[in-house]
């Protein structure tokens, strides 16, 4: 199995996890369980993210890029972040690719053990023009209450 695909399996199995203690109740490093209404559905679709809290604001990172929540969440304009019981609903803004160098470097810091395999060699370290060359790939929203 080449080096990526145990990356990728690592990484679907630390999902499963973190999504698991998250729906129990139990953040880990942030963890939230997103729930979006489906764009054609209206049925409600939960993935686990990483809820980034970056000067003040908070954020929502899609690591594998344009990705079934992002398109729902670009229709819909929010949801609900969940832990445990709690529902806390939200809108969000998306940020422009020149907005995201900053907010991408703070992920890649707190969340690259976790994530890094999807950014390509990408990391923290990275320059703003790298990261600004990646931006498009990444979707980035700004999490705004309700």
């Amino acid at each position: 199995m080449p080096t990526t695909a145990l990356g990728r399996l690592a990484g679907d199995l630390t999902n499963r996890l973190v999504a698991a203690l998250t729906r129990a109740g139990l953040s880990v490093w942030g963890s939230r369980v997103l729930a979006v209404r489906g764009r054609s559905s209206g049925e409600w679709r939960t993935t686990p993210v990483n809820l980034l809290t970056h000067q003040g604001e908070r954020y929502l990172v899609a690591p594998r890029g344009h990705t079934q929540w992002v398109r729902n969440i670009r229709v819909s304009g929010g949801g609900e972040l969940r832990l445990g019981r709690r529902a806390e609903p939200f809108r969000v803004a998306e940020l422009a690719d020149t907005e995201k160098p900053a907010v991408l470097r703070a992920y890649l810091r707190r969340w690259k053990f976790e994530v890094g395999v999807f950014f390509d060699g990408i990391g923290p370290d990275a320059s703003d023009a790298e990261l600004l060359r990646i931006a498009p790939g990444y979707p980035v929203f700004r999490v705004l209450d309700r």
